[in-house]
């Protein structure tokens, strides 16, 4: 469990440092450690997501200007809700993880309304319904992660637990 972990974090700094070079480039990037930790929190279980969402996410929480352990308290919190669906459904290539990747901005969305609400100007990335960046985030990344997932089966020996 620990090598899928440390490979993940991995995973998730590459796909975080990429995302913060594209995003110099374009103003919406997908959020691609995200779909990171939701392919591997889907194929390890609850556990593993937690504490591979954690450390991912304070390792984000130190590359961005967000208060520190907002991003790992989300990403503790997606990691656990994807790994509940371990087992359930069959990885295909291209319906579930739209679906999956789609559930989880979601569920991040809503996490960070939430914590705005309890903690006022302290959270100050939101999400708003009537603006246009959560569903340009909501599409990229449903745009990109069947071939994100695609990618990752290639890694899933070192990705997966060895049970």
């Amino acid at each position: 469990m620990t090598r899928s972990i440390i490979w993940t974090v991995v995973f998730c700094i590459v796909g975080a440092i990429l995302q913060s070079i594209i995003k110099r480039i374009v103003p919406y990037v997908p959020d691609l450690a995200l779909c990171v930790l939701v392919f591997s929190a889907y194929v390890n279980g609850t556990m593993s997501g937690q504490v591979s969402g954690f450390l991912s996410g304070l390792f984000y929480d130190f590359l961005s200007s967000t208060p520190l352990g907002l991003n790992s308290l989300i990403r503790t919190l997606i990691g656990a809700f994807t790994g509940l669906f371990k087992g359930s459904f069959f990885l295909d290539v291209i319906f579930l993880p739209i679906i999956i990747c789609s559930l989880s901005t979601l569920l991040k969305a809503v996490i960070i309304f939430l914590l705005h609400l309890i903690m006022g100007s302290i959270v100050t990335l939101t999400y708003s319904l009537t603006t246009p960046v959560l569903w340009i985030e909501l599409g990229l990344n449903a745009a990109c992660a069947p071939f994100l997932f695609l990618l990752l089966k290639h890694f899933k020996p070192i990705l997966a637990d060895r049970r």
